[in-house]
């Protein structure tokens, strides 16, 4: 994963690592400290309102507590938690 496409908001975690809105692509990507590749951690199969799905996510952050993304779902209309794939 080396590309994104219209990134909006980001989170940087305590241990370094980036979680990047990634708008077009649908999805959430992570990126470990001194990584040269990204991960997708929530979304990324495609536009849409299913459970499994974003629609051009805008922001995250993380709640700690729940060990879970909370993710402004923009055109969706809805702020959605997603767990953490640790």
């Amino acid at each position: 994963m080396h590309q994104l496409c219209n990134p909006w908001g980001s989170y940087v975690g305590d241990d370094q690592t980036v979680y990047i809105a990634d708008c077009s692509n649908h999805r959430i990507v992570e990126w470990k400290r001194g990584a040269t590749t990204g991960r997708v951690v929530a979304g990324g199969n495609g536009a849409g309102n299913r459970p499994d799905q974003l629609n051009c996510p805008t922001d995250v952050i993380i709640d700690k507590e729940r060990d879970s993304l909370i993710i402004c779902d923009y055109e969706n209309k809805r702020v959605v938690r997603w767990p953490r794939q640790n």
